[in-house]
């Protein structure tokens, strides 16, 4: 499911039908009024799609380069000459079309501005607009648009959004749109248009929860551990340590983050999944905190990969820093001094436990990385809806257990050391092995044949009340 601004759940796309609007087929030119960035470009791949386009202007004889193709003239001769106008001027300079209202009556204007910030105006620019030519007819729409997508053709598929009191006109608009590549959804009437005008105000809406998500368990585990690592080693043993910091630490904190975010992305479903049981139907709605959270997962899974990429980065350059090149140096060196070597393990406890560490981050990190790529639109569009959901939930569930016993591994023969519980406080990685192992722990019971059986059926539409009316009617008309 795909959610590209919080607003497109209630759009629906415009069905194209002939009207007597219609224009591009006959030749009929469309006007442009601006000719600034956006102007330029929006004639520019008008007339790549077959279209005449002329421009109206306040200085038609030096207005600057315009695409070639197009005419130029002034913005009542070219009013005159289109029944669609796209309008590409700033609202502070829509005061001019007022002396052109004679002109403009009966035309359609598509406003294709936007604001700076927030509720800086009393009412929307396209309402603005219809206020100052009543004679014209407004369509918002094509606002979300930028010069350098229409100067780079990166239109195939791009949703737009229109709105307007006239149907006529928005399918007119919505025709010229089609042309361009572009995929339109109707937003009503012209009273969404504030609604359209600060959508491209919005700065990453969809990844502000796994952000915050990500930054507060970033900050939270560094300073966790930088008390338990620093500054345990200071106060306790008069060691100064802080060196660490830069990359021992943080070497840390990125995997433990990058593993709780991965359990974070199938939390939720497995939630979905224990409460569809509960209540005995997949129809009833989830509540809004969990809807919000399963629209997220890809944005959390693409943070965790990200984490995950620093993991592996630090773990490279550890070998090459200071402070382990000079224990290793120091260590040789006493050997040599005592004629001693350290023996090797010939229960080979240690060499398998190493191995079997590593082995299994590449793993993991190899599974991180295809999950990455799927979740590409170029990538997971070449995939069937089977591939897609094989590689995203089956495929995740195992890369997440892998990661998880990843983390057990490095820590198999510390749980049961006083020492590990520096003042009394768990290591960071058993902290961070709590979430995933109760993802995982749920998924198995899903797993269970009595309850992935019931849980299949209710997903195909078996409701639990249904069927026990059926049954109970089906015993009543028996006893009769």
């Amino acid at each position: 499911m795909t959610v590209a601004s919080g607003i497109s759940e209630e759009a629906k796309p415009v069905q194209v039908t002939l009207h007597p609007l219609r224009v591009g087929v006959e030749q009929e030119p469309l006007c442009i009024f601006g000719t600034g960035d956006l102007g330029r470009s929006l004639g520019l791949r008008l007339l790549q799609t077959g279209c005449r386009v002329v421009y109206g202007s306040r200085r038609p004889h030096s207005c600057g380069p315009l695409p070639e193709g197009a005419e130029v003239m002034s913005h009542e001769a070219a009013a005159r000459a289109a029944r669609l106008i796209f309008i590409c001027v700033h609202r502070e300079h829509y005061t001019f079309m007022e002396t052109l209202a004679t002109y403009l009556k009966g035309k359609v204007l598509v406003d294709l501005s936007n604001n700076l910030k927030k509720d800086i105006y009393p009412e929307a620019n396209a309402v603005y607009l219809q206020r100052l030519v009543p004679g014209a007819t407004v369509v918002k729409g094509l606002n979300t648009l930028s010069a350098w997508a229409l100067q780079n053709g990166l239109l195939t598929g791009k949703q737009v959004y229109l709105c307007g009191n006239s149907a006529e006109a928005k399918q007119a608009v919505a025709e010229v749109a089609t042309k361009m590549g572009l995929t339109v959804l109707d937003r009503g009437s012209l009273s969404a248009a504030r609604d359209l005008e600060d959508f491209p105000l919005r700065l990453f809406p969809e990844w502000r929860l796994p952000l915050r998500i990500a930054v507060s368990l970033t900050a939270f585990f560094y300073f966790y551990l930088l008390i338990r690592d620093v500054i345990y080693a200071y106060v306790e043993q008069g060691k100064d340590i802080s060196y660490r910091i830069m990359v021992s630490l943080a070497n840390k904190v990125f995997p433990i983050v990058s593993l709780v975010m991965l359990s974070l992305c199938y939390l939720p479903g497995v939630i979905a999944a224990f409460l569809q049981l509960y209540r005995g139907t997949k129809y009833r709605r989830f509540p809004n905190w969990l809807d919000r959270w399963m629209l997220c997962r890809k944005q959390m899974g693409l943070i965790a990969l990200g984490f995950a990429f620093l993991h592996a980065i630090y773990t490279f350059i550890i070998p090459i820093r200071y402070a382990v090149r000079h224990k290793l140096i120091s260590r040789v060196v006493d050997e040599m001094k005592n004629n001693k070597t350290t023996p090797f393990d010939f229960d080979n406890t240690e060499a398998w436990g190493t191995d079997s560490f590593y082995v299994l981050g590449i793993l993991g990190f190899f599974l991180y990385v295809l999950l990455g790529l799927t979740s590409l639109p170029s990538v997971g569009g070449s995939l069937s809806w089977r591939e897609f959901s094989f590689i995203q939930s089956k495929l995740g569930h195992v890369t997440l257990f892998i990661c998880t016993v990843h983390g057990y591994i490095y820590g198999w023969n510390k749980f049961l050391r006083l020492s590990t519980y520096k003042w009394y406080t768990p290591p960071g990685y058993m902290l961070c092995l709590v979430v995933p192992s109760v993802v995982l722990v749920l998924k198995m019971l899903i797993l269970l044949p009595c309850v992935d059986g019931t849980l299949t059926r209710i997903r195909q539409g078996w409701e639990r009340t249904q069927s026990s009316e059926e049954e109970t009617g089906g015993i009543k008309a028996t006893n009769l």
